[in-house]
């Protein structure tokens, strides 16, 4: 159950599938000059949709969701529709990374206002960061924002920083941290004991194995692919609950098999770096593809991904929307 509007939310609120949505396009978007290009109706249908669907949280205004890339504004108008749609069934976290302290403790103070639970949070990537500054960064937003629940965006590509195990050791000790969005499971067993207080939020081709190494602690991942249709993250969050209380994991492994076949061909060359620099465009490129939603253009300057990438985000659009087809019956 989560928590109560006048409750901060706490890493034991963090359970099942959290979906990353993107910032739906109006059909302008990728011109420069074009203004107020969030598409506000597609943003409360899909909310409407993720939550009738079963979803347990939102995660929204990351690297896809384009927050770079949006006026202040229109992440102002973003949030609030979000938010009005939500009506607190589910817990929604809202991007507020910006490139200094004083600019993220803004945004995230007008996002609680407006509504949100917390913030998705990246640290600043002007300058490459030492631990020290990032805890630093993390412990001054705790300060000023109190009453947020900061999920760390943990993504070494797009912050230029790689997350390391004293990183974690050292912001579990925030209150206000409680969860992480976490990019690959090679050291999770370590980073578990480093940051007791934390419920780690792995990749969804990931959660089968991150449960299995620790079932009690991992009990919730984010989903991108659900943006392609919920119905693959919600089965395999079913699963993976069913498997922790009888025993039998075949049906959790064979979903997360097909989620990471479906996600095969969206990574160039099988590179997680050299998808990183159209992360944006191919992300989206798969969403539209896959007809659930629409995504709508990239934001400039963002817009420009070579064509061979863009077929193989396609591939894996169709292959999430039969995914989503059969886990809906």
């Amino acid at each position: 159950m989560r928590a109560t509007a006048k409750d901060r939310l706490t890493a034991d609120d963090i359970n099942g599938a959290w979906v990353i949505m993107p910032t739906p396009a109006t059909d302008d978007a990728s011109d420069w000059r074009a203004t107020d290009t969030v598409d506000l109706d597609e943003t409360a249908r899909v909310v409407e949709a993720l939550i009738a669907s079963g979803v347990n949280g939102i995660l929204s205004l990351g690297t896809f969701g384009e927050a770079a890339t949006l006026t202040w504004e229109e992440k102002r108008d973003y949030i609030a529709t979000v938010v009005e749609t939500v009506r607190g069934r589910v817990p929604y976290f809202c991007g507020t990374t910006a490139l200094n302290t004083r600019e993220v403790v803004r945004q995230t103070r007008a996002a609680l206002d407006i509504g949100a639970d917390g913030t998705m949070l990246g640290v600043p990537m002007w300058c490459k960061m030492e631990v020290p500054t990032a805890v630093q960064f993390y412990k001054d937003v705790a300060e000023a924002c109190p009453q947020a629940a900061i999920a760390v965006y943990a993504n070494p590509e797009a912050f230029k920083f790689d997350f390391p195990r004293p990183f974690w050791a050292q912001v579990s000790q925030i209150p206000q941290v409680v969860t992480a969005k976490y990019l690959g499971i090679g050291m999770l067993d370590l980073d578990l004991t480093l940051a007791k207080n934390l419920r780690f939020l792995p990749h969804e081709d990931d959660y089968y194995a991150a449960a299995r190494i620790d079932p009690e602690r991992m009990t919730a991942f984010w989903s991108s692919g659900a943006m392609c249709g919920p119905a693959t993250a919600i089965a395999l969050r079913d699963a993976v609950l069913q498997a922790k209380t009888d025993g039998d994991w075949v049906r959790a492994k064979e979903i997360s098999d097909a989620m990471r076949r479906a996600d095969a061909t969206l990574f160039p060359k099988g590179d997680f770096s050299e998808f990183s620099k159209y992360n944006i465009g191919l992300e989206k490129e798969r969403m539209n593809t896959a007809g659930w939603l629409k995504a709508g253009p990239c934001r400039p300057p963002y817009h420009v991904i070579p064509a061979e990438y863009l077929e193989g985000a396609r591939k894996s659009g169709r292959a999430w929307a039969e995914l989503h087809q059969r886990y809906s019956k």
